[in-house]
């Protein structure tokens, strides 16, 4: 019995124990934790999300670029929408009924509880002609919100622009933070920096009646967060630079990249042709891009990080340092210009070193270089031969950055081509071809291709004598620096004592009587510059023009690319043009208007062949 007892007792503790853990979980919900009730009031409050302000963009020198600006969109709640006269309200918006029905049907699907936008980016003056007469269409409401505006008509490929997120993005993992009527950075700094740009949203709780009436903070703003603002860009580009690079370029197609050497920092990226950021933002973006999309001559094209082409003679200089690291050559090695192996540009001196061979852009020299580089009698069968001397070949170009994505800070940056032996094999079998196949890579021809922007940043190598920093638009984010991959040095596979060897005669090819490269001349100021002018093969019209060059020679502060499509010798168009940008960075003026009207003369021409 006793037994019995005491069994009672350790029951009777068990049920005490378990009514007070009951009892204190109660309490803790009902009294200390507001969640539940938060959860259980949902139908008696309004979740207010605020969206913070977007970071704004500078230039190098704090010139604002892009900033913000309130626009308005007109939200529906589908449930909420009471015999909806279609016809009056499309004639007060203004919109085509067939764009509300559409707009209507897609908010429907998206939730019939739940605001989603019908019309985004009004403008105040348009919300002034429909907001009174929004009481008679009950289901409608505004929303503020802050929208980029563009204090610059420049840059529009790198700024990129920002839009409403689709239907398609959030069905997204990476886009789950984001909402209908959200709006983020589609392309270039704005798409790149999106994370940066867009800071933390906050969220407001307000008690509302029934009649949707609001009655104040709910619990005293207990459960609401504060928005916190995007950070700020603040790039390289030098905008004066810029938009001179950008009326250099009027008329024409092609690109301009301008790079400090010593940083990597881009200071110009012009695509031609071009247009004004401001197109696409504001109501009616949509048509204006479709507009933009449809024009022949491909304006949203990011040519500089997208388009690839042979390089031309500017390559020659990395076929040169290649063939002094393996040892093949020295800077006195003379070759003979013997048209037989391949047409030189003109006829000239004989090539009796490099700095001559260079000067002259001598084509026969150079495919000698690259034959002392490539067949270097590692195996008795010439095909293999061939193929072990390529890849090696291959493997030292691709260290300046050619072949792969340099990782620019932008999106949809290509990464060109290096021909590989696999790549040969592919085309003609293995072992059915040899350097007779690619001897044409050895002056920039054939199947090589590069970007506007890696062939400035072979000249930032040559210029840094066998270095680069990655190039990237952002020198600082908020009140910190650059990314740190951008602060990297990346190391050629070229010793540093080679590249004082091909520098000579980059500045012969400017200054020295005859170069191919005159027109680049800054001898007046007392600017040495050295360069290669480029004429590249292209099969479906005339020729491509290049050129690519450093200044000043001895302690270089921009490498710049220039590249025009169809536009003949890169000695006569592209060389003039970039000695202008070297000029107006440099001196922080052009005194030479003539050769800028000489310039806009060959683009009127160059539209008249086309």
């Amino acid at each position: 019995m006793q037994y019995l007892e005491g069994r009672k007792y350790v029951v009777q503790a068990l049920f005490l124990v378990v009514a007070l853990v009951f009892g204190a979980r109660l309490f803790y919900i009902q009294v200390l934790d507001g969640s539940y009730k938060l959860a259980a009031d949902r139908n008696t409050l309004q979740r207010i999300v605020q969206v913070p302000y977007r970071g704004l963009i500078y230039d190098r020198n704090g010139q604002l670029l892009v900033q913000n600006i309130p626009v308005y969109d007109l939200m529906v709640v589908p449930r909420e929408v009471k015999k909806l006269d279609t016809v009056r309200f499309s004639q007060l918006l203004q919109l085509p009924l067939e764009e509300i029905r559409e707009g209507l049907k897609t908010a429907r699907a998206y939730s019939r509880v739940k605001a989603s936008p019908l019309v985004q980016n009004l403008s105040t003056p348009e919300l002034a002609a429909i907001q009174d007469n929004l009481i008679d269409f009950p289901g409608f409401s505004i929303k503020a919100r802050m929208a980029r505006s563009y204090k610059t008509e420049n840059m529009a490929h790198a700024l990129g622009y920002v839009g409403a997120i689709t239907p398609a993005f959030l069905e997204k993992p990476k886009y789950a933070k984001y909402l209908p009527g959200d709006n983020l950075g589609i392309t270039g700094l704005e798409s790149f920096y999106e994370s940066v740009l867009m800071g933390r949203r906050g969220v407001q709780y307000r008690m509302v009646n029934v009649r949707g009436i609001e009655k104040g903070a709910f619990r005293g703003g207990e459960f609401d967060t504060l928005s916190v603002a995007g950070q700020d860009l603040h790039t390289s580009i030098d905008i004066e630079l810029q938009k001179y690079g950008e009326m250099l370029m009027q008329g024409k197609r092609g690109s301009i990249v301008a790079l400090d050497p010593k940083t990597g920092e881009i200071l110009a990226m012009v695509s031609a042709p071009m247009y004004e950021p401001s197109i696409l933002t504001g109501k009616g973006m949509g048509n204006r891009y479709m507009e933009l999309l449809n024009n022949p001559e491909r304006p949203l094209f990011n040519r500089p990080l997208m388009a690839t082409y042979p390089p031309g003679s500017v390559f020659k200089m990395v076929n040169e340092l290649v063939a002094l690291q393996m040892g093949v050559v020295t800077p006195e090695t003379p070759f003979d210009c013997n048209w037989k192996l391949v047409r030189c540009t003109h006829r000239h001196e004989p090539p009796r070193n490099v700095t001559i061979a260079i000067k002259n852009s001598c084509n026969p020299y150079f495919y000698q270089v690259m034959r002392a580089s490539v067949l270097r009698g590692r195996s008795t069968n010439r095909f293999e031969d061939a193929r072990l001397g390529l890849a090696e070949w291959r493997r030292q170009v691709m260290s300046f950055g050619l072949g792969a994505k340099l990782g620019v800070d932008m999106a949809s940056e290509k990464k060109g081509l290096i021909p590989s032996p696999e790549f040969y094999d592919k085309a003609y079998g293995y072992h059915r071809w040899g350097y007779k196949t690619v001897y044409s890579l050895s002056i920039g021809q054939g199947e090589i291709g590069i970007t506007g922007l890696q062939m400035a940043n072979i000249m930032a190598t040559i210029a840094n004598r066998g270095y680069y920093y990655t190039p990237h638009f952002v020198r600082g984010i908020g009140q910190g620096g650059p990314l740190p991959e951008y602060t990297q040095r990346h190391m050629t596979s070229v010793d540093p004592k080679y590249f004082e060897s091909v520098i000579p005669g980059m500045q012969a090819v400017v200054d020295g009587r005859g170069g191919t490269g005159n027109f680049a001349s800054l001898a007046q100021f007392g600017i040495s510059v050295a360069g290669k002018t480029g004429t590249v093969q292209n099969r479906h019209g005339d020729d491509h023009a290049t050129f690519a060059a450093f200044a000043p020679a001895e302690d270089p502060k921009i490498a710049i690319a220039v590249f025009i499509e169809n536009a003949g010798f890169g000695g006569t168009s592209a060389a003039p043009l970039a000695s202008l940008m070297i000029e107006k960075y440099l001196r922080g003026k052009v005194v030479r208007k003539n050769w800028e009207y000489w310039l806009q003369g060959s683009a009127e021409k160059f539209v008249k062949r086309r």
